[in-house]
């Protein structure tokens, strides 16, 4: 049997072990011999702890400024570091505080995945902006977007009367199972616009329809919810759920929205990407799942780790458990990919923005290091990619991928960030 923890590295821990199964059908993806790309530049280090104000980033979001690209915008999330704006050299041009906690014994604000919302018509006029999901309390969060002030461009418009999107009251709060992976979208049809949802430890997802409020502020009401399954019937019959410590079911983090048709793509971490209606209808329908996927394991509470059984081969030879941040290469002729981190073998993955009932695989790469200070991406947690020109630094568009193990490190103080990467050679990459 293989045994694997928990905690920030559990998904690369079991990717580990479940490397030294028996697992010869999950061989076709061949990782080790995918291409590699290399980041032009990244954001300095973060650090999760008290002298770097607790900030372990997470998920980007490219803002375009269209009167002056070169002065676009990447918004990110540092978790309990608020947000962070960068300029297209990875300069940092802003930081965000996240709220403070409501009371000693409550969760600060953490902000988790964001997106972006152009256009929104507020009651002051319509505004680009950045949304975010404060897992801390259960919210999101809402920024206007001003390319008129180029030194602070983010500036608060959160209706204070926003309620807590999963939550009842300030103790359900704090259990944290709260508000946590994020995609907006905006309805061609109804030009309405709307947040996804998921809720963290649970497979729930909620739609949200973003709302003006007085002076230019913004708020949601909840629209719908949908839950995906905690377990699965495999073909041998047998049920399978993946292993978690008791009371978690296996939750969603990375999603992203197809403009064209609404289509929602939800990342579950440990099962696989789900292909559902945005508008939480219908029924999903898994595009693809991790190897992982189908192999037996049972938590040793003692031990606080898993254990894992013989694999039975039912999982996808592409994946490595956690799939992570997804986000949509769009083609102006509506061809394009669906690109997916494969955080437990460190690889992104590249499937075909097929507009009907499939998404093929068409390939993969890795974000490699440059030197010894500009490193890869390992881990990466969430990812953004925007295909249109971005001046003279970008002119092919862009990639931005958070990286899990930022280098080099400073002694102990483990270190996340951000990397920039031309979206010219992804393409190439993907032989596009």
């Amino acid at each position: 049997m293989t045994r694997f923890p928990f905690g920030r590295t559990a998904a690369c821990a079991f990717a580990a072990a479940f490397a030294a199964l028996p697992v010869a059908p999950a061989a076709a993806h061949g990782g080790d011999a995918l291409p590699t790309v290399r980041p032009r530049a990244e954001t300095a280090a973060l650090y999760d702890d008290e002298a770097g104000g607790n900030a372990d980033a997470d998920d980007p979001a490219i803002w375009r400024n269209p009167s002056d690209p070169d002065r676009s915008l990447v918004v990110a999330t540092a978790k309990e570091g608020g947000l962070r704006v960068y300029d297209l050299d990875a300069r940092l041009v802003q930081s965000v505080a996240a709220p403070p906690a409501s009371d000693p014994d409550s969760a600060p604000g953490r902000f988790n995945n964001v997106d972006l919302v152009q256009g929104m018509p507020l009651s002051t006029g319509p505004a680009d902006l950045a949304v975010t999901t404060d897992r801390g309390s259960d919210r999101l969060r809402f920024y206007r977007i001003d390319p008129a002030a180029p030194d602070r461009p983010l500036t608060d418009v959160t209706d204070p009367a926003a309620a807590p999107v999963f939550s009842a009251d300030q103790d359900e709060i704090d259990e944290q199972r709260t508000a946590y992976g994020l995609a907006t979208w905006t309805d061609r049809a109804t030009r309405r616009s709307y947040a996804l949802v998921s809720r963290r430890e649970r497979t729930r997802l909620a739609l949200l329809e973003l709302t003006p409020a007085a002076s230019g502020r913004v708020g949601y009401r909840t629209v719908r919810t949908l839950d995906l399954p905690a377990s699965f019937r495999l073909p041998n019959g047998a049920r399978w759920s993946p292993c978690a410590e008791p009371g978690e079911l296996p939750q969603v983090e990375g999603m992203v929205v197809d403009p064209a048709d609404g289509t929602l793509y939800a990342g579950q971490e440990d099962v696989g990407i789900w292909r559902l209606r945005a508008d939480l209808t219908g029924t999903p329908r898994l595009v693809d799942t991790v190897r992982e996927y189908g192999v037996p394991a049972t938590y040793d509470e003692a031990a606080d780790e898993c254990v894992a059984g013989s694999d039975p081969g039912f999982g996808g030879s592409v994946l490595s458990a956690d799939v992570e941040g997804l986000t949509l290469l769009q083609e102006s002729d509506g061809d394009g990919y669906l690109l997916a981190s494969s955080q437990g073998d460190d690889t992104f993955a590249a499937y075909d923005r097929e507009q009907g009932d499939h998404n093929e695989y068409e390939g993969g790469f890795r974000v490699g290091a440059v030197s010894a200070r500009l490193d890869g991406s390992e881990e990466c947690d969430g990812a953004a990619v925007l295909n249109r020109p971005l001046g003279r630094r970008y002119p092919d568009g862009l990639l931005v991928v958070q990286d899990g193990h930022d280098t080099p490190e400073d002694g102990e103080r483990a270190a996340t960030g951000f990397k920039f990467v031309d979206l010219g050679d992804v393409k190439d990459a993907l032989g596009d």
